[in-house]
């Protein structure tokens, strides 16, 4: 058995299905060229067959990233395999992902079909999906609430069917390590064909266990773990990459595996994750959070001081985490902006690109004694991974005030090739200003979420707004970031509204 487990990444797919962590086609790319970068092995790209946008996104990443595999997910259906394959064909290592379920309540409730009704799909996917390469993976959904006989049947057909990898899944987070572990063990104990095939597994967090479940099912004879940067994903989340790369790392003792993950790119991975979907990583998060490395308790601090390995079993460099003192100020020049640029990830920006972030840099350097590299990372998602804008925020001007008096806000907005000017009231600061642009544009979308974050220390650090709005059928995430919080939230809410007349415009044009 192989001393390798492969990484498969679902970010992109899985991942984005978390609310609010919508990427647009820019976005989308620029991740994944970082999980490129990361090393992981298979990238899931998306599900071509839910949407003409899946789809382009799906085509444009395959024909852009070289060194990883590029998946696209198809349940077992023709169109579902045709649509994937047409969307991946030109990948220089392409997948098709298809999956049926096989748990008992899923094939009553969801699918309406027999065991052997659902046998007879999983062998015809798999054999239309061998037809188009020979690098196909089958997903057995909801695995962990499957009949373990009636598994071994469904994979022993998949892998004679053309199945090279085979995920036993634990869909709804229903596992407990071992019994999971178990699972895994009898099924390729099993199946007379294991020999033939990777098994993988894929985790939810619903019960909190989505990295003790993945670990307990490499030690049972996994080789792939599907994971997503932070966890992100529906519901609770999946498993997270980067727990489960450095629980590998760090215990090398206990598994005696690794990955080909890069380690020193797991947090700038994570970090551009948090600034494109504008959620902050939260401080408690292990291995990546602000405060994994960070130490208050006066013992913990003496043994530090003595031995750092006393209370870290990794440092803050193994996971590129490094310090963000200051570096760029109001008078680096473009040299010195283009390496740090470089330093951080992004040397594929073109001259345009560039000056656009060297114009933010040198902006906010004027504002601000210290511009770190977060700084840096936040205008360059601004100014260059962003759709292309309908309406742009020129200037703002608020008024707070006591209970016994509105907030006042005065805006002025670009629409297209118009102006807009217009002042008006609110509760607060931040409700008046998002009020006077609804108003102005003629729109009246819901505020589900609003959410604000310091992207460094200090009263004159950038702050980070998100916003989630609804309008109609139709939804969408904003973020934007400015050392005044007012003004990020004004701009969160302005890139959000361009969010919906972007899907919009897609909508009238299908």
């Amino acid at each position: 058995m192989s001393d390798r487990v492969f990484i498969f990444d679902t970010t992109l797919r899985d991942g984005e299905q978390s609310p609010g962590a919508t990427m647009n086609l820019q976005e989308k790319l620029r991740l994944a060229r970082q999980l490129e970068v990361l090393g992981v092995d298979c990238i899931e790209a998306g599900f071509p067959a839910s949407s003409p946008g899946d789809f382009e996104a799906v085509r444009a990443i395959a024909a852009q990233v070289k060194d990883s595999e590029i998946a696209g997910l198809a349940r077992c259906l023709d169109s579902d395999i045709d649509r994937t394959w047409e969307a991946i064909r030109h990948a220089a290592h392409p997948r098709i992902h298809t999956f049926l379920a096989t748990s008992p309540i899923h094939m009553q409730h969801k699918l309406r079909k027999t065991p052997d009704q659902v046998l007879e799909m999983v062998v015809a996917g798999v054999k239309r999906a061998a037809g188009y390469t020979s690098n196909v993976e089958f997903s057995a959904e909801d695995a962990s609430r499957s009949d373990p006989d009636f598994l071994v049947r469904v994979v022993t057909e998949a892998i004679k069917a053309g199945a090279t990898t085979i995920n036993l899944p634990d869909t709804v987070g229903y596992g407990i390590p071992n019994a999971y572990a178990g699972l895994i063990r009898h099924v390729i104990e099993h199946t007379p064909n294991a020999d033939r095939a990777v098994f993988s597994v894929h985790c939810h967090d619903d019960l909190g266990l989505g990295v003790a479940n993945t670990l307990a099912a490499i030690q049972a004879g996994a080789r792939q773990a599907e994971v997503t940067l932070s966890g992100i994903g529906e519901r609770a989340g999946n498993t997270s990459l980067e727990e489960v790369v450095m629980a590998l790392r760090v215990r090398s003792d206990v598994f005696g595996l690794d990955t080909r993950i890069r380690a020193d790119q797991l947090f700038p991975s994570c970090r551009m994750l948090s600034l494109i979907i504008g959620q902050p990583i939260p401080a408690n998060k292990a291995v990546v959070g602000g405060n994994a490395f960070a130490h208050e308790s006066g013992i913990h601090q003496d043994g530090m001081l003595k031995h750092r390995e006393t209370y870290e079993i990794m440092t803050p460099q193994s996971i590129g985490r490094t310090s963000t003192d200051l570096v760029i100020g109001k008078h680096s020049g473009r040299n010195a902006v283009r390496n740090k640029l470089e330093a951080l990830g992004y040397a594929s920006l073109n001259d345009d690109e560039f000056q656009s972030v060297f114009e933010a840099i040198k902006a906010l350097a004027d504002k601000k004694k210290v511009v770190h590299d977060e700084d840096i990372e936040a205008l360059v998602m601004s100014e260059v991974y962003r759709i292309p804008d309908r309406y742009r925020l020129k200037s703002l001007s608020v008024q707070s005030a006591t209970a016994a008096m509105p907030a006042t806000a005065a805006v002025v907005l670009q629409d297209g090739d118009t102006e807009r000017r217009l002042a008006g009231f609110g509760v607060g600061a931040v409700d008046a200003a998002f009020n006077v642009i609804a108003t102005m544009l003629d729109r009246a979308p819901h505020l589900e979420r609003y959410a604000v974050n310091a992207i460094t220390g200090g009263t004159d650090a950038q702050g980070e707004a998100s916003v989630r709005l609804t309008e109609g059928s139709f939804s969408a995430a904003g973020r934007g970031s400015d050392p005044d919080i007012i003004i990020a939230s004004a701009k969160a809410y302005v890139d959000a509204l361009n969010r919906l007349a972007a899907k919009e415009r897609e909508e009238s044009r299908n």
